[in-house]
């Protein structure tokens, strides 16, 4: 498996949340959001803008700069 930041998977692409590199206040927001480690996520777009994934059958938008500190297996 190969590690990337959820910024770089394509639409279509599913993944596991392995670490989240952010700071106190990101990582506690992404947490309440849902983004643990071990969370399986699936990208749902990925162009220009926010990038839009489902987690736990939900889909959530978030911003480019959260999305390069969320490393996830794919």
């Amino acid at each position: 498996m190969k590690n990337s930041p959820l910024a770089f998977l394509n639409p279509g692409d599913n993944g596991t949340v392995k670490e989240i590199s952010a700071g106190g206040y990101a990582t506690r927001r992404l947490y309440e959001m849902g983004f643990y480690t071990g969370a399986k996520v699936k990208v749902v777009k990925n162009d220009t803008g926010p990038i839009i994934v489902s987690l736990s059958g939900n889909k959530i938008a978030i911003g480019r700069g959260l999305a390069q500190k969320i490393i996830v297996n794919n």
